[in-house]
């Protein structure tokens, strides 16, 4: 039986790929906080953005563009903003 192909999105393998670079300088920046109590309570509120993005890049791998990977973007992007608004970086 052969394998089905999964559908692409230009648009959001774009998006993931602004997600991982936005990942990465964050990630970046709490490890350059001197405190160590301050950048735990960071890396902590900063892990479910992280492991949303990895479950999204993950899936769209695996299935490609549906409207799970569609809602599990939107879901990453709410949980990105709560961040940035509770946290300054």
């Amino acid at each position: 039986m052969a394998k089905r192909r999964r559908k692409l999105s230009p648009e959001l393998e774009k998006n993931i790929s602004l997600a991982k670079k936005q990942i990465e300088l964050i990630t970046a920046i709490i490890h350059d906080i001197d405190d160590d109590d301050i950048q735990e309570e960071y890396k902590s509120a900063f892990l479910p953005v992280m492991s949303t993005y990895m479950s999204l890049d993950q899936m769209y791998n695996d299935l490609g563009f549906n409207d799970d990977t569609s809602n599990l973007y939107h879901k990453y992007l709410d949980k990105l903003e709560k961040f940035k608004n509770e946290y300054e970086l």
